[in-house]
């Protein structure tokens, strides 16, 4: 079957919270979810998941993350994000975030049709492995909301 939705993670684990894509999609590795959803890690990757993007057709694409917005730490929120072009990227092959990627999918001549980002309120961005306390709690709620979208999509 062809693959309609994308679920990347995205984050360093050794720089506390930011680690909290890569552990949503760990976890999501354990739930059965249809076979046209690829789940991946993609960590500090984000040059990888732009030349993905660049080269793919996903009706869906979830984004899952640490994001700072000014909440309360463990706070999980889905954002659709813009994927229209916003000029050439400043390349950072191993601290790419979101809009970051999609700027590289643009100036590589595409632009992925929807794309939601699960996020989550970090609490520790320290060099450090492990979530914290809150964002550990989340993790759950995240992988939760990430079902609830592919299973939404699928209808």
């Amino acid at each position: 079957m062809t693959e309609r939705v994308l679920v990347a993670g995205i984050g360093n684990v050794f720089l506390g919270d930011d680690g909290f894509g890569v552990e949503v999609v760990r976890r999501l590795a354990g739930v059965p979810l249809p076979d046209w959803v690829r789940v991946t890690d993609y960590g500090v990757r984000g040059l990888h998941l732009a030349y993905d993007l660049a080269g793919a057709d996903h009706e869906l694409t979830i984004l899952v993350d640490a994001t700072e917005r000014g909440d309360e730490a463990g706070t999980v929120h889905v954002v659709e994000l813009d994927t229209s072009v916003r000029g050439k990227p400043c390349l950072d092959a191993h601290g790419m975030q979101p809009d970051v990627v999609l700027n590289l999918v643009a100036w590589l001549g595409n632009e992925p049709r929807r794309v939601l980002l699960v996020g989550c309120e970090p609490e520790v961005l320290d060099h450090r492995m492990g979530l914290s306390p809150a964002v550990e709690r989340a993790v759950g709620t995240a992988a939760g909301a990430v079902v609830d979208l592919v299973t939404n999509h699928g209808r």
